[in-house]
């Protein structure tokens, strides 16, 4: 059997956690707990999908309703690792030729360094994970 822990060249590097999406049952009640126990400001509102996005020092929560129809459901979203790629579409392919469920194809999308290009896929566990490209270093 071969060793699946074996390293194998993805052309992914982690830098940082950009941001974790969390499905809530109560949204009004879990902002208020992040804001006024926690002390995470609101940085942003999308009302089309009741989205709410925290500030996290360098990171982000985002809240979520959690679909009535499912209150079993995951609590977790997705989260988000901010990655150092040049390219998207080729980590895309090698992913692929990896044998990594890639969900859908790299889009521009809202992250804790602003926007940027990111792309999902998921683990063995069925769990989702966003990787965000971060911009490079200023010189």
């Amino acid at each position: 059997m071969a060793d699946k822990t074996a390293k194998q060249d993805s052309g992914v590097k982690v830098v940082e956690l950009d941001h974790v999406v969390l499905r809530c049952r109560d949204l009004p009640g879990t902002l208020a707990f992040y804001v006024n126990v926690l002390d995470l400001h609101e940085e942003r509102r999308i009302d089309r999908i009741e989205l709410v996005q925290l500030r996290a020092g360098k990171s982000m929560l985002d809240l979520v309703p959690r679909d009535a129809a499912d209150p079993g459901g995951q609590n977790v979203d997705h989260f988000c690792l901010g990655i150092e790629v040049q390219n998207m579409k080729c980590l895309a392919d090698r992913l692929r030729s990896l044998e990594v469920e890639v969900i859908g194809e790299p889009a521009q999308r809202y992250g804790a360094r602003g926007m940027g290009w990111s792309l999902y896929i998921r683990d063995p566990e069925g769990n989702v994970i966003e990787l965000k490209q971060v911009p490079p270093a200023s010189s």
